[in-house]
């Protein structure tokens, strides 16, 4: 990993809004919003791979105050681009140790991200980073899937997840060390482009220890941002960790 961007170098930051766009929806974002506006109440926030903005700027305007971290200049070069994004501060670094000013009522990780941290150390890392960010009864709230291991048949890594005409992609699984890298083979002009980025998956029950290693305690766990339950089925989960207020 070459770029001082890391994997969200500009190449990546010139498409990454279209190639989310899905996600992008108010469908899709508000009831990520709602849940957050409500743990920050008076309170800051603070978002951990802050990207482009995709939640930060719809929480910005609920009249949160939101910082994030990144290590992308070039993705926090898009956020700040777009109206208010000037409001809200982002401090270049690996928000799994980067830390700023003041604390927070609700720290977040949305949308996979804790996978981005590629090894246990850093994941337990970003834990302690989160808590020690926020403030007594602060919430640190990650937004992940469950690994999608049992769509593997024996003998396989790979897991397709879109196919058409002009894209693929698909995730290879290494179950011994947890690594995974999501591929994406693009074809422009009648030729193959492919491109990825590694990953390490993380279960549920893996996160709580983490968390625990931090000294935070486990408040809520739902299916998604509406607030569904999670169960055996679920393939992902949103899941908010308490700091104690003693």
């Amino acid at each position: 990993m070459e770029d001082e961007d890391g994997y969200f170098g500009e190449s990546i930051a010139a498409t990454y809004d279209a190639s989310v766009a899905d996600m992008s929806r108010p469908d899709v974002v508000n009831p990520a919003v709602d849940v957050l506006a409500e743990l920050a109440g008076d309170g800051p926030a603070l978002e951990l791979g802050i990207g482009t903005g995709r939640i930060a700027l719809p929480l910005a305007r609920r009249g949160v105050p939101v910082h994030g971290i990144d290590l992308s200049r070039a993705m926090a070069a898009r956020l700040r681009a777009k109206p208010g994004g000037d409001a809200i501060g982002v401090t270049i670094g690996d928000f799994a140790t980067t830390r700023v000013a003041g604390t927070y009522a609700v720290a977040y990780l949305v949308f996979n991200t804790i996978n981005n941290l590629t090894t246990q150390d850093a994941q337990v890392a970003c834990f302690r980073n989160a808590a020690d960010h926020l403030e007594p009864g602060g919430c640190f709230v990650i937004e992940v899937g469950v690994p999608d291991l049992r769509r593997l048949p024996p003998g396989q890594n790979a897991v397709p997840f879109h196919i058409s005409p002009t894209r693929w992609a698909f995730d290879t699984y290494d179950v011994a060390t947890q690594a995974m890298s999501s591929h994406y083979v693009t074809i422009v002009d009648g030729r193959a482009e492919h491109s990825s980025i590694p990953f390490r998956y993380v279960w549920p029950a893996e996160l709580d220890l983490m968390a625990q290693l931090a000294g935070l305690r486990l408040r809520d766990r739902w299916e998604g941002w509406a607030r569904t339950p999670f169960t055996s089925e679920s393939r992902r989960h949103v899941s908010v960790w308490e700091k104690p207020s003693g």
